[in-house]
């Protein structure tokens, strides 16, 4: 080989390797570029960040998980090479409006690190054991300032005030099959058993004016290329990106809709194994009435300690910090 040739082998094996890197950051490109636009690029801008940090997670639009590398229990270190995973989720609970300490708090746990051993694993208990996936959304609106966004550790709550909401609530309640959906927008399914459907979970939240319902929202960050992207906290314990196929009318494309008596997920039936095959029965569209420029910085986000591989532009509140001396513990793919 020559050593042109060689040359040209070697910067082709670079470009290879950092391909799937540069991809993976293109995607929220848009989004991440700018922290002071309006309010829809901001909540993108802030999920985005949040999930790169868990090493970008994401289930494919055939519903099969890809890159989990952490979880929510771990105190290996997200990829800004200082907080530990369960830290990372202790931090959108203090970050998110909602109460904190939580009432499920148990007594002595420590969920800042310092307590101790014992004070620690009971933070970490209540973290494995409590779901946080709205507390993720609720942390990411805040940041972003969204107008009139109640924060809670329910998703219904949210989903319940778009639905009674006018033109000055945030959001307002849609069908996830009739309408497209938007950066900053919410797609939402249904956990329980019964399967509601659109119109049925519409029925439910007219005669239930408060009562709780099992739910998970994702975050809308970028509907490119025919494709819609969601991020969304605690999906398969991590912040994990979604992605489902768009018409050319820009609506979701044969959303995958679970139905009554379809078969289990088993090594027998594997055609039934997919993860975006969820009870859809709701799409929170931003009402042009919060999608409004910053009047201020973001609202500060928990304190954080610093940043090795950092990723820009650099959060406001993320500061560059030496590497460590030795490279930080992870754990193997999964």
């Amino acid at each position: 080989m020559t050593r042109p040739q060689t040359m040209r082998f070697a910067l082709a094996v670079i470009a290879a390797t950092l391909a799937p890197r540069a991809h993976a950051a293109d995607v929220c490109a848009d989004a991440a570029a700018s922290t002071s636009g309006n309010t829809a690029s901001r909540i993108a801008a802030i999920a985005c960040a949040e999930h790169d940090l868990w090493y970008a997670p994401f289930i494919d639009e055939n519903g099969r998980l890809a890159n989990m590398r952490i979880s929510e229990a771990e105190g290996s270190r997200l990829r800004d090479g200082a907080t530990p995973a369960w830290q990372r989720v202790a931090m959108y609970w203090r970050g998110s409006g909602v109460q904190w300490p939580s009432p499920s708090l148990p007594a002595g746990a420590d969920c800042n690190g310092t307590g101790g051993e014992v004070a620690s694993a009971l933070c970490r208990t209540f973290l494995i054991d409590t779901p946080w996936s709205a507390v993720f959304v609720s942390y990411v609106m805040t940041r972003a300032g969204v107008p009139g966004f109640q924060p809670s550790a329910r998703h219904v709550d949210y989903v319940r005030d778009a639905f009674r909401g006018g033109d000055t609530a945030p959001y307002r309640l849609a069908d996830p099959d009739a309408e497209a959906p938007a950066t900053g927008d919410l797609i939402c399914f249904s956990r329980v058993s019964q399967v509601f459907g659109v119109q049925g979970f519409r029925d439910w939240l007219a005669r239930s004016s408060s009562a709780p319902l099992a739910m998970h929202c994702d975050i809308v960050v970028s509907t490119a290329n025919n494709r819609a992207r969601l991020v969304g906290g605690n999906v398969l314990q991590g912040v994990t990106m979604r992605v489902l196929p768009l018409n050319r009318l820009g609506k979701f494309w044969a959303l995958p809709h679970r139905s009554i008596g379809e078969p289990e997920c088993d090594p027998g039936t594997p055609s039934a194994c997919n993860f975006n095959r969820q009870d859809w029965v709701a799409l929170l569209k931003l009402n042009p009435s919060a999608n409004v420029p910053a009047t201020g910085p973001l609202m500060p986000g928990p304190p954080t300690k610093c940043c090795v591989v950092c990723m820009l532009p650099m959060a406001p509140d993320m500061k560059r910090c030496p590497a460590p001396a030795t490279e930080p513990t992870t754990s193997p793919v999964r």
